[in-house]
């Protein structure tokens, strides 16, 4: 009897709340709710954005999140939008970038990386050279979606001036002619016209850069210096800074007595000096390999007149990496995809 009235007395408690629980899921009281709770949680997101990137909600509005409710219809993009760099400012150095590049199973995968780093730049103009008698649909279609400031160019390397095609020792390394035709390209856009705060740096496309790596050249008053990983057969090659400041030498162990014994990634050159030297270029003939660099800045500066950067070189900012060439035997002599398909 006693456990009969403990059940009908829990019942009593239970039911109440039950129907209450009911009705109120029931009410229109929980839509307003909802609606309030959603109007909230977008505020929430607009704030975010405008102490953030209010611009793209602004210019790119599929680029934001959208809130669906269930059963919606999904909201479906088919055109990619692509971010665009920093706006560009008047009072912030320019930095051009020369970057040669030829034709390759992997060279859209390694344009696209780069350019992909670029977009985090402010003020900086790509000059792509291509190693080719002709400028490519694929280059051309790449640089024109990928939002960046750029020039397209192109000339071809002769077979005979090719790695590994000349008889003669001091052959040609691949991009020669191409980073000369960059620094042509400078010379000529800024031979009537005041040249801009700048530097030129040459950037191929298999390397991997750290953002901080543009801004320590940005403000380079003549030629600056830095370690490159991955090269010389090192962890790293590095100018040899003194106590006081000063380039002394080169940690390298591939021919240390190089006038000027780095990587073609590890310097910048001040614009304004590319234009007052209009005679030093990369040279074409009676250079050993691991000599191109000297090549051009011997013509420009002097160890003394070397600034080095990353902290007194005692860091890395950009790596000589190389991406893994494709294995692609089990295309066939006639093409096993479909060769119109852009890779």
């Amino acid at each position: 009897m006693l456990r009969r009235r403990n059940l009908l007395t829990t019942l009593l408690i239970a039911l109440p709340w039950a129907l209450l629980l009911t009705l109120w899921h029931q009410y229109p009281t929980t839509h307003y709710l909802s609606l309030l709770r959603k109007e909230t949680d977008e505020n929430v997101t607009s704030k975010v954005l405008l102490n953030g990137t209010s611009a793209l909600r602004e210019v790119f509005p599929s680029c934001t999140r959208q809130q669906q409710s269930i059963g919606a219809t999904p909201k479906i993009i088919q055109n990619y939008v692509y971010s665009r760099p920093p706006p560009w400012s008047d009072t912030l150095p320019t930095i051009f970038v020369i970057t040669p590049t030829y034709t390759r199973p992997v060279q859209k995968a390694e344009l696209t990386r780069l350019a992909n780093t670029f977009l985090h730049v402010q003020n900086l103009h790509w000059v792509v050279v291509e190693d080719s008698p002709r400028r490519t649909n694929l280059v051309s279609n790449l640089l024109e979606k990928a939002g960046l400031n750029f020039t397209h160019l192109n000339v071809e390397t002769p077979k005979s001036l090719k790695l590994g095609l000349s008889w003669i020792p001091s052959h040609t390394p691949r991009g020669t002619l191409q980073r000369n035709l960059g620094l042509h390209w400078l010379r000529d856009s800024f031979s009537n016209t005041a040249p801009p705060e700048g530097v030129v740096y040459f950037a191929d496309d298999d390397n991997t850069y750290s953002l901080e790596l543009f801004e320590e050249m940005r403000y380079t008053r003549r030629v600056s210096v830095w370690p490159v990983a991955f090269v010389g057969g090192l962890r790293y090659e590095s100018p040899k800074v003194s106590p006081a400041g000063k380039v002394v030498g080169w940690k390298t162990v591939f021919d240390p007595n190089r006038p000027f014994a780095i990587d073609m990634a590890g310097f910048a050159i001040s614009i304004k000096l590319i234009l007052e030297k209009p005679h030093a270029s990369f040279k074409l003939e009676g250079v050993k390999g691991g000599y191109q660099e000297t090549s051009l800045l011997k013509d420009l500066v002097t160890m003394d007149g070397l600034e080095p950067k990353a902290a007194n070189c005692t860091k890395v900012l950009v790596w000589h990496t190389r991406t893994e060439r494709p294995t692609l035997v089990n295309e066939g002599k006639r093409g096993f995809t479909d060769p119109r398909v852009e890779v």
